[in-house]
């Protein structure tokens, strides 16, 4: 509510959307998730403020990223992962890495406090740097006078599926607040051969594809909205049930 109060101090006529409140919290990977099947929905030159922020008042930059016809406010730690094109990566999944800015892309650090709300909060940057930036962008302030450019921006090495042998291999990227194992395995991989083929993870086994959360009798394997597979128990959390957290492998044969 403060961070809508100090945009609207400064542009009345904003429009604002609220994405999430329920990102656990100091879990980058999952916001960065959210965002990243989120942002694509709204119309072009949206201003998407985004704030899961465990080093706040440390020396990590506040950020604003440019691409994909929209504009994006986030701390430097990952959190705009998914806005980014999939790089592949060596790293142990997750770990956070500097990489150089997109061609297609332009990043600036948030360094003219001219635009920031003062006296500024070391626990509430989010109220005072993210939202009164993205007042001012959404006035017209040049992204030049906000910050200055940089050419590198922290990302998290994510999973990239693989074909191994025949099969697709990918691993648990998301886990929904029902408890949906979102994969990092496309829809559009698997969709041949979908009603023979058979997906393992953490020695279940579940066979062909569902078209929805329905059902009686155990985990469900389907294409969820994000365009990814997922693993879900009909009325049930198949997280909990299955005991498979983020980062464990996923396995499809056909």
């Amino acid at each position: 509510a403060s961070m809508k109060g100090v945009v609207l101090g400064i542009n009345t006529q904003a429009r604002l959307v609220d994405i999430t409140h329920d990102v656990p919290p100091q879990d980058i990977l999952h916001g960065a998730f959210v965002l990243g099947t989120a942002w694509r929905h709204f119309p072009s030159d949206t201003i998407h403020v985004a704030v899961v922020d465990p080093g706040v008042g440390t020396q990590r930059k506040p950020l604003l990223l440019q691409g994909n016809d929209a504009s994006f406010l986030a701390p430097d730690n990952g959190l705009l992962s998914f806005v980014l094109p999939p790089e592949e990566t060596q790293l142990p999944l997750f770990t956070s890495y500097q990489a150089p800015v997109p061609e297609t892309f332009r990043a600036y650090v948030l360094a003219n406090d001219k635009y920031w709300r003062h006296p500024v909060s070391n626990t509430f940057h989010g109220r005072d740097i993210f939202a009164p930036v993205a007042a001012h962008l959404s006035l017209g302030v040049a992204p030049e006078e906000l910050g200055r450019p940089v050419t590198s921006l922290t990302r998290l090495a994510l999973p990239v599926a693989q074909w191994e042998a025949g099969s697709i291999v990918g691993h648990v990227l998301h886990v929904d607040r029902f408890g949906n194992l979102v994969t990092s395995i496309a829809g559009e991989a698997i969709w041949e051969g979908r009603d023979s083929l058979v997906v393992q993870l953490a020695g279940v086994k579940v066979k062909g594809l569902a078209s929805s959360y329905a059902g009686t009798g155990g985990p469900v394997a389907l294409i969820g909205s994000h365009g990814y597979l997922e693993v879900a128990l009909p009325g049930g959390n198949a997280a909990t049930s299955l005991g498979i957290s983020v980062g464990d492998q996923v396995v499809v044969k056909s």
